[in-house]
């Protein structure tokens, strides 16, 4: 999973990531973290049996979000969109939120084909590209 993280690509769309995405040992440590913690839903995203990416459900500022993400060699297979739907048929927290980079379009339509809708936006510090970006913000009520 780090190593999807090092691919500058998936991180400029992907816009809010670690201030240093190549420290492994702050990496390992916050998923460490993660995975203990009993409000985090964590799983694997798998094509044929190789990891392609993860998908979580969290809970910051006492709301449920979801973030994921997909190996770019499999984007634009329809791969996030499956593998978000199969995860909220598991993860009944809701509402549930989705925030995505405003220039991420492939993100937005995953959101957008599983019945989230955009609900606002706002703007903050993303480290990938080092400026201050808008990000949209999409809800799950049922």
């Amino acid at each position: 999973m780090f190593e999807f993280q090092l691919d500058e690509e998936g991180g400029y769309m992907a816009g809010f990531m670690p201030e240093d995405s190549t420290d492994k040992v702050a990496y390992v440590s916050k998923y460490t973290k993660l995975l203990g913690d009993p409000e985090v839903n964590n799983q694997t995203i798998t094509v044929n049996n190789i990891i392609i990416g993860s998908i979580a459900k969290f809970v910051m500022a006492n709301e449920a979000e979801i973030t994921y993400w997909i190996d770019r060699n499999f984007w634009g297979q329809g791969i996030a969109t499956t593998a978000l739907k199969s995860f909220l048929n598991d993860e009944t927290a809701r509402p549930i939120f989705g925030r995505v980079a405003f220039d991420n379009y492939g993100s937005q339509k995953v959101l957008e084909k599983c019945g989230f809708k955009k609900v606002g936006s706002d703007k903050g510090f993303a480290n990938a590209r080092q400026m201050e970006i808008e990000e949209f913000i999409y809800k799950l009520e049922i």
